[in-house]
């Protein structure tokens, strides 16, 4: 490539780090605050040397820049602009990965590209899946190792009672808490299997089984850790669960899932015709021949990288007139006003600290317990945001449950009033509280907040406006009542904020 050749390719690159930047700065802090994603740091340098290892081959390739990597471009710029409007970061990050690939496809086509497509790939495992599904899986993968952790006590003859999340040994209650649901060592596990698939040099069968396993191996191994925990602490007191000991019993655990895993590749090899093979030669770490100097050829720029390029900085300017730009913010009463009486309720407002509105970055909001005789309260909590931007939306109350040290129990669905709410049942200890809570938004109410973000999406487009607000309604289940009198009185409460509601979060 000569010097022009090389001005443009730089000029593109830092073009596209430039109008990405917003959302690469998150993947960094997602990067440094959680630590089942702390290895994405790692991730783009492993990306590099693999890509460096190929070098020579993609040196040697036949360059046939392709039109195909404009046309892949195209969408990715759009669920580019999609993220950037609707502050849903995940958009924002595989829309990169792919505006990559269609620039590398543009400059040398597919038979260079070829030999690195897998570890452009790789660069998906340094990207955070959004909160609230997070907070989903986390909680599934706790019941799940609980279950199969109190398994492992009972086998080791040791009584024991899963209520939920909490295991009761008699003397001593264990929560397992969603630090311990397993997922520090699922993501970094799965990163860590992909990347030994890409090096095991087998046929596809066996690299999808390397990678595969990591999903249940992580999963085991977490349960054990817990049941282990569990045998501990009958033993040796409360103190075998905290501190130190756990911290450390944690990190045996990932590096015996790592030993797991190469053997389970050691294994691999004995099947068919790898038995033979020595295995450095096997696991990929035999370097490849150095292939000859060949014909260096002069290549021309490609045209379809500068239509790439120039795509991308029409799509940053559109997208700075977009953040820049004065959003319609509808007429509204304000939340103090708030009615503390209707249909036999009475409420109670309070507040929370400047730290945590700081944090959430509302625009008002409510926080009210209202009473009625002979039934248990129900807390009210609207969350409203005039303008939503990158980080600056309703949390979904799946991430912010578990943080109390909330576990969630439950998780549907359901109709109330002809729209449609989220219900989740929590626990905490012998505690259960009821929860419904929707995004209510521009004359929408959604359940899902993918929809949400959609609609969030296209009215910003075509209204200019992105205001919004979550409700949440909780309740205490009594001992004395059962589920479904906690969803009558949810229920009624609805029915009568409802109609309310529209003066404070406009349609």
């Amino acid at each position: 490539m000569g010097g022009k050749n090389w001005g443009l390719l730089a000029t593109g690159l830092l073009l596209l780090l430039a109008v990405y930047w917003d959302g690469l700065s998150n993947l960094i802090v997602r990067w440094d605050r959680q630590e089942e994603y702390s290895h994405g740091y790692m991730i783009p340098i492993l990306t590099l040397y693999f890509i460096w290892q190929k070098k020579n081959q993609i040196i040697q390739s036949e360059f046939k820049p392709s039109w195909v990597g404009f046309f892949m471009v195209i969408p990715a710029l759009v669920l580019f602009l999609m993220g950037e409007v609707s502050a849903l970061f995940i958009l924002i990050h595989y829309s990169f990965i792919a505006v990559l690939l269609g620039m590398a496809l543009s400059i040398m086509g597919w038979p260079a590209v070829k030999p690195v497509i897998v570890p452009l790939l790789l660069l998906v495992f340094a990207i955070p899946i959004p909160y609230f599904l997070e907070a989903s899986l986390s909680a599934n993968l706790q019941l799940l190792s609980s279950k199969l952790g109190v398994a492992f006590i009972r086998w080791c003859s040791i009584p024991v009672f899963l209520e939920g999340n909490v295991i009761d040994l008699g003397s001593y209650k264990l929560q397992v808490v969603e630090a311990c649901s397993g997922l520090r060592y699922l993501f970094p596990l799965m990163s860590l299997g992909f990347i030994c698939a890409y090096l095991f040099d087998a046929p596809f069968w066996k690299r999808a089984v390397l990678f595969i396993s990591t999903i249940p191996i992580t999963l085991v191994m977490n349960s054990f850790r817990i049941g282990a925990t569990g045998v501990l602490v009958n033993s040796w007191g409360i103190e075998s669960a905290d501190g130190f000991l756990h911290d450390f019993e944690g990190w045996i655990i990932f590096m015996a899932c790592m030993v797991l895993l190469f053997i389970e590749m050691m294994l691999l090899t004995k099947i068919a015709t790898d038995k033979s093979r020595p295995l450095a030669e096997v696991f990929g770490l035999v370097a490849e021949a150095e292939l000859g100097e060949g014909k260096q050829e002069q290549r021309a720029i490609s045209k379809p990288f500068v239509a790439i390029v120039i795509l991308v900085l029409l799509v940053g300017i559109v997208v700075n007139s977009v953040d820049t730009r004065e959003e319609v913010i509808p007429e509204r009463k304000t939340f103090p006003e708030f009615p503390d009486n209707f249909a036999g309720w009475q409420g109670d407002q309070t507040s929370m600290t400047s730290n945590v509105i700081q944090t959430l970055g509302l625009s008002d909001y409510i926080l009210s317990n209202y009473t009625k005789p002979d039934t248990m309260p129900v807390n009210f909590y609207v969350a409203y945001y005039e303008s939503q931007r990158k980080g600056v939306s309703p949390h979904s109350p799946r991430v912010c449950i578990p943080g109390g040290g909330w576990q969630i129990s439950d998780i549907s669905r359901v109709d109330v009033n002809h729209s449609p709410v989220n219900r989740i049942v929590i626990k905490k200890g012998e505690s259960v509280q009821l929860v419904y809570y929707w995004f209510q938004q521009r004359g929408r109410i959604f359940a899902n907040e993918y929809l949400m973000k959609w609609y969030l999406f296209k009215d910003a487009v075509l209204m200019g406006r992105t205001d919004g607000a979550l409700v949440r309604i909780t309740t205490a289940v009594s001992p004395m009542e059962k589920i479904a009198d906690a969803d009558r009185r949810l229920a009624e409460f609805y029915q009568q904020v409802s109609p309310v509601l529209p003066e404070y979060i406009p349609n």
